[in-house]
């Protein structure tokens, strides 16, 4: 490939259906169980796609995903084939180097371990019959090994035995005591019980699963992947097989308040001493991708050590002489993840841009940058040969993958959107807009119409504000916050991405560290004002304020500090007491950026923006939401804000999930999520 390939204009991003089917508004039931599609795979010569097919079994509030196969360039979606059986529940699919196998998890055995199938079908075979789960995988250039992702217990080495005989003693004992001697004890949703992620290497190619592998990295004590989110995507195997490349925070008890991941070299064979080749950098280093020739390696480096959000920039480094470069200074965005194009002149990268999250090119050598697919949210993509395969969604459709689009092939669906699935469903248009918000800059925004809008009439309005506080409400789609389910029940949404929202510039992002309660505040008051000018069919006199994790910070500020023309508020999983919350959350690094340090060293960084201290001026009814399984914003922060409201007296309520953690993920709970929230918007703005 060459980095010059021209993408054909995108024709047509949804098919819709007549308005006159159209019969109604998208509910919470139609967000759960709608079939979902991810993990776009290709052939090594780009000719067969492989996807995962998500489908919700409400009842039984569990879903389970199969792998579908189709020709490229696909037809349409009734030429896809199921290729895994039924009755299999699977993920992470790869090819071969030859394309002949098709490899992926599941936990059939009653275990998550790796099996493999031929592409053109078959019953899938287990490679590993390990005595603990595989929790990801990736295959070596020549395919006759594989780097697997387990969880052990450091002092148990490289016998995975041990670590099974371990937790199989866990609950023998009648004592129920942990004792802890370094952070972190819990971290997200799950308590520390002295396992970590390691990399084992197995062959593969044997006439029986492999119950054995070869540990890697001993003497590296980190979790690899990290936890909670972390992927194979920070594991490279280098050309030639010998070696791998990861990214790796020590496991040394400075983890809550540490970014400094570095990468380390492994030898693939289980021998020698990690080589930290990043040492120089305190910032976060990740995402590593050698060349062909293996003489570079490619990553993603942020440069101010404990501040998550910074811009992850793009890397060259010479492995002959360490040396390296930034490849995109004048670019500011910050990088998602790298894909080298076939002759090595090119990195294909998804970053948030100006509410979208497209596609991009960058050239290496130059470090310009070419969008290639825009108009919405590219979550995922894959180019093998001529072939480019992506999923995209937008506001008005969950991720549909599509192929195409480079050496002039037309870019063609090959599974349905939202609209297909649901024809009798009439989605909110939605449109961005714009105005001068803090320090005169430009701010942008989102207005998404009811479903049943008509020209002339005034909607009440759901006014939402998203988390992070380093993200964005922009055009993409969420599971778990999704203007469309509120246009759905006949509200108009806005939607503001304050300063610290990302896709704007690093400046923009970095706008509200140690900032949180006055210029968002200033944003997200202006956003109203512009929105209300703008928009004649916006009922500024029956509009409730809804927040989560940040969102819910501002929510409970909001109503100490813009009680109008608030009829009622919603905060899930907010920050309410901030000092409590730089010493309870896990991730001690986020609280001690974005208030200047620790809760001692500058106690007034915590107070300045703490919305305990303006209890005394809350008066609006408001719905909190929190979960007990939440260690990001423990639960006693939501408890502590009911508990206010009734004494108070004000009218409120409080759901409370024991089985969720910061986000709401079973079907039916995220199901009552909604009803409640929409009950509670009906009772004080109508519908």
């Amino acid at each position: 490939m060459t980095p010059r390939h021209a993408l054909l204009p995108l024709a047509l991003l949804l098919t819709w259906s007549s308005s006159a089917l159209a019969a109604r508004g998208f509910q919470a039931r139609d967000l759960e169980t709608m079939d979902r599609f991810s993990s776009p795979t290709l052939s090594p010569d780009g000719h067969k796609l492989v996807f995962a097919k998500r489908v919700v079994d409400y009842a039984a509030n569990k879903a389970a995903s199969a792998l579908w196969i189709e020709d490229v360039p696909a037809h349409d979606t009734a030429h896809a084939k199921q290729l895994t059986p039924k009755g299999w529940n699977v993920n992470s699919p790869a090819f071969s180097p030859n394309g002949k196998t098709v490899y992926f998890l599941s936990a059939k055995s009653g275990s998550s371990q790796l099996y493999a199938m031929p592409a053109s079908g078959g019953a899938p075979s287990a490679v590993t019959a390990l005595p603990v789960d595989v929790d990801a995988f990736a295959l070596s250039p020549d395919g006759k090994r594989v780097a697997l992702a387990a969880g052990v217990f450091p002092a148990c080495g490289a016998d995975l035995g041990c670590t099974k005989d371990k937790l199989d003693g866990v609950g023998k004992d009648k004592s129920t005591g942990v004792v802890f001697d370094h952070l972190f004890i819990r971290h997200w949703d799950t308590w520390a019980d002295g396992r970590i992620n390691r990399l084992f290497v197995a062959a593969l190619g044997g006439k029986a699963p492999s119950k054995a592998a070869t540990l890697i990295g001993a003497d590296l004590v980190a979790d690899v992947p990290s936890k909670p989110f972390g992927d194979m995507s920070d594991v490279a195997w280098a050309p030639d097989g010998r070696s791998l490349v990861v990214s790796a925070r020590l496991s040394n008890g400075d983890e809550p308040h540490s970014t400094n991941f570095d990468l380390y070299r492994l030898n693939a064979d289980g021998s020698g001493t990690a080589q930290n080749l990043t040492a120089a950098n305190k910032a976060w280093d990740a995402g590593p991708v050698f060349s062909a020739d293996g003489r570079t390696l490619y990553y993603r480096a942020m440069k101010r050590p404990t501040f998550e959000a910074d811009r992850f920039a793009l890397m060259a480094m010479d492995l002959g002489t360490g040396a390296t470069r930034e490849i995109d200074p004048q670019w500011d965005r910050s990088a998602d993840g790298i894909t080298l194009s076939d002759d090595g002149n090119t990195i294909y990268t998804t970053a948030e841009n100006l509410g979208q999250h497209p596609l991009f090119s960058v050239d290496i050598a130059s470090g310009g940058v070419t969008e290639m697919v825009g108009d919405g949210t590219v979550s995922a993509f894959v180019i093998e040969g001529p072939t480019l395969a992506f999923a995209r969604n937008s506001m008005q459709t969950g991720d549909q993958l599509f192929t195409g689009g480079i050496n002039g092939a037309p870019v063609v669906a090959a599974t349905p959107s939202a609209a297909d699935m649901l024809p009798e469903v009439k989605f909110g248009a939605y449109e961005p807009f714009q105005f001068k918000g803090w320090n005169g800059d430009t701010v942008h925004g989102y207005i998404v119409k009811p479903w049943n809008y008509e020209e002339g009439k005034t909607y009440p309005v759901a006014f939402l504000i998203h988390g992070g506080p380093q993200g964005s409400f922009g055009n993409g789609w969420s599971y778990r916050w999704n203007p469309q389910t509120y246009a759905g029940q006949g509200y108009a949404v806005v939607m503001v991405d304050f300063h610290g929202s990302t896709g704007y510039g690093q400046a923009f992002t970095d706008a509200i560290s140690q900032h949180w309660g006055d210029r968002p505040l200033e944003d997200l008051q202006k956003g109203w004002a512009a929105a209300l000018s703008q928009y004649s069919f916006l009922n500024g006199d029956k509009a409730c304020a809804l927040g989560a994790s940040y969102g819910g910070f501002m929510a409970y500020w909001i109503a100490g500090n813009w009680q109008q023309p608030w009829k009622c508020i919603v905060a899930h999983d907010g920050v309410f007491d901030n000092r409590m919350m730089g010493y309870a959350t896990e991730e001690l690094w986020f609280s001690e950026w974005e208030n200047g340090g620790t809760p001692w060293s500058n106690p007034e960084g915590y107070e300045k923006f703490n919305p305990i201290l303006h209890v005394k001026d809350w008066t609006v009814p408001m719905l909190i939401v929190h979960s007990q399984q939440d260690f990001r914003i423990p639960v006693e922060q939501g408890i502590a804000a009911f508990t206010a409201l009734q004494r108070k007296g004000i009218e409120s309520k409080y759901l409370y999930f024991p089985d969720e953690s910061h986000w709401v993920l079973k079907p039916q709970n995220s199901v009552l999520w909604h009803d409640t929230v929409n009950a509670w918007l009906k009772q004080h703005i109508g519908q």
